[in-house]
């Protein structure tokens, strides 16, 4: 799961979103209509962020609320941490 997670930090327009949710929770297309892209293909960054764990979603009405999940980003950072203790032991 690691490896997709990663995968998904490594597209921009994710990152974008990540960095809007940080501020606040967000309906998809209040968050489509932030780009200049299709729906489309904002709904597809969405449901990569959903799949690996980066984003929650909460249905309020016909709305979907996406929100930052960041026990996700916690795990990568322990990650990171235990990565750099390791440095030296190889």
């Amino acid at each position: 799961m690691l490896g997709e997670t990663f995968k998904a930090l490594s597209d921009k327009t994710r990152r974008d979103i990540l960095l809007m949710l940080k501020d606040r929770d967000m309906s998809a297309g209040e968050i489509a209509q932030r780009f200049s892209t299709t729906h489309a293909t904002i709904s597809h960054h969405l449901k990569m962020l959903r799949d690996t764990g980066l984003v929650s979603v909460e249905r309020q009405g016909q709305s979907i609320i996406y929100s930052l999940n960041t026990t996700v980003f916690q795990d990568l950072l322990t990650w990171f941490v235990n990565f750099k203790g390791q440095e030296g032991d190889l």
